[in-house]
This record gives C-alpha cells, sequence and structure tokens, in this order.
C-alpha cells in the first residue's frame, strides 16, 4: 500500500498562497489518479482510496485554498469554482503532470467539469461522485445551512453527532463509530475544542441579496462527456437526482454510472458497488 504524505508537501500557487497535497506512489509512465474533494472536506477523504490504488496508481489528493493545511484566502471573493479550477491546472503544472484521471467528490466534481471547458487535454477521464451540471434546490439549501457556520464542539462524540445531524443520518448503516471516523476527518483540534477544518470564510461567496445569475453547466458537462466517465450517486441523494442522472446519460452517452445504495450526498467511493465500477473504469484505462 501507499503512504502519501500528512504534511510537507505544498505548491504555490499563482496569487502565492500555499496548497498542501498528499502524494501516494505509483508508476511514472500512466495519468495519476487527482482526488478533489467537496465544499467543507479535505484531501483525508481520499485516503482509504489512495491507499487501495497505489502503488498501482500514483494518487494525488489536493487540498483545496482554505481547507486542510493549504492556506486560507485572505479574498473570500476568490472562493470560487474558477479559482479552485485554476489552482489546480497550476498544481498540475509544476508537477509536471500533463494529464490525470480526476475523481470529483461534489464541489470537485464542478471544478472537474470546469477543466473540461478551459482545459480538457489535461483530463485522462473522469469520475464524478454525486454531482452533475443539474443540482437540486434541497439539497443546496440543506449545504448552505450548516456551511461557514464556525460551531465549536467540546468532544469528538458531540462533532459526530452533529455531522450526522448535516448529513441526514446517511448511510444508513453508519455507527457512532463511523461518525466518529468521519469527524476526525473533516475537524481539527483547536485550543481544546473541536472545530471544521476549513476557512468560514468559503461560505461567503454564496452569500446575496439579490437574484443569483443562472449558470448553465452542461456545456461544461458535454465537454466532459468526450472522455471516459463514471458518475457515481448515493440513492438517496438530495444533490444528484436520478432524473438528472437520466439526463445525463442522455447528454453524455457514453458515460457509465452506478447509484449506491443506503447512501446519500455523497458516496465515500469505497461501498462495494462503487468500488466495481470504479475498478472497471481504471481497468479500461489500463488496457
Amino acid at each position: 500500500m501507499g503512504s502519501g504524505t500528512d504534511s510537507g508537501s505544498f505548491v504555490v500557487v499563482a496569487d502565492g498562497l500555499r496548497l498542501h497535497y498528499r502524494d501516494y506512489p505509483g508508476p511514472a509512465g500512466k495519468a495519476p489518479l487527482l482526488c478533489l474533494h467537496g465544499l467543507t472536506r479535505n484531501s483525508r477523504d481520499f485516503t482509504d482510496f489512495a491507499e487501495r490504488h497505489s502503488p498501482e496508481w500514483r494518487v494525488l489528493a489536493a487540498d483545496f485554498r482554505g481547507r486542510g493545511l493549504s492556506d486560507y484566502d485572505p479574498l473570500p471573493a476568490r472562493y470560487t469554482p474558477v479559482t479552485y479550477a485554476a489552482d489546480v491546472l497550476h498544481f498540475l503544472n509544476a508537477l509536471e503532470i500533463d494529464r490525470a484521471v480526476f475523481i470529483g467528490t461534489s464541489l470537485g466534481g464542478l471544478v472537474t467539469m470546469a477543466i473540461a471547458a478551459i482545459a480538457p487535454q489535461r483530463i485522462a477521464a473522469s469520475i464524478l461522485n454525486d454531482v452533475g451540471p443539474e443540482l437540486t434546490a434541497g439539497g443546496l439549501e440543506r449545504i448552505r445551512s450548516f456551511v461557514g457556520k464556525d460551531v465549536r464542539f467540546a468532544t469528538w462524540d458531540e462533532a459526530a453527532e452533529a455531522i450526522a445531524a448535516n448529513n441526514r443520518r446517511l448511510p444508513q448503516g453508519y455507527s457512532h463509530d463511523d461518525w466518529l471516523e468521519m469527524a476526525h476527518r473533516v475537524c481539527r483540534e483547536d485550543k481544546g475544542e473541536i472545530v471544521f477544518d476549513y476557512d468560514m470564510a468559503i461560505a461567503l461567496p454564496f452569500e446575496t441579496h439579490g437574484p443569483v445569475p443562472k449558470v448553465d453547466l452542461w456545456p461544461l458537462f458535454k465537454a466532459l462527456g468526450q472522455k471516459p466517465l463514471l458518475v457515481v450517486r448515493g440513492e438517496q441523494s438530495d444533490l444528484l437526482s436520478a432524473d438528472a442522472l437520466e439526463k445525463m446519460h442522455e447528454a453524455a452517452p457514453g458515460m457509465k454510472s452506478v447509484t449506491v445504495p443506503g447512501v446519500g450526498h455523497a458516496p465515500t467511493l469505497d461501498e462495494p458497488e462503487a468500488l466495481e465500477a470504479i475498478d472497471a473504469l481504471l481497468g479500461s484505462l489500463d488496457a
């Protein structure tokens, strides 16, 4: 199994911020797997995924700016998918990587679609985890209800309970120990308290007092569909609906998909159904 670096691996991007990443060893002769996390998450989400696929593949898991060990942005207005996409391209250039297999969970998938539109040659294939060009209002509202709120917990058990509530206690089979493990992935200790491991200011770009402009993400998704593509959906996801997934198949006829039972937003990618689909995609690339 590979062993990623918890600290010490950084890239300085165009505006001077340091972005942290974990690098799991693999062969130089094929495109690495590049893991991009969700809005309030960080590279620790991909620890099990990386250890499963390294050293057969080199696996890179990056912290977006404002998350994990990456620098916080002094200008919160830059916390947008366009900025994150530019950061990812800078990251690939710094590591002299021409192409990668993108694995994007939620926000990470939106960033992947943005890169498909502006630099499609950098994408060898992609996996979108519970995200697409059409997102449900209910799921977006649930995320807005907790993101950017500087809640502090006295114990890890309290943090685990709050995270379970934020996720509608899905996956269904999760025990308290499972939620506790998730808490250790998404939180950190700060002066004796448990806090979420991201800059609360990431929520500021979502705040608006006027109409929100409608952005058509379908052209970005169709660009992504020109390459090998797998979409993983949680059966009980409140962000990516079954209807949206059907429309995605129509827009990208070559796309593969899998729905993970008993899971909401978003699958952890270690479920048997997800693993089988991911192995099939990677196996087709490795052939």
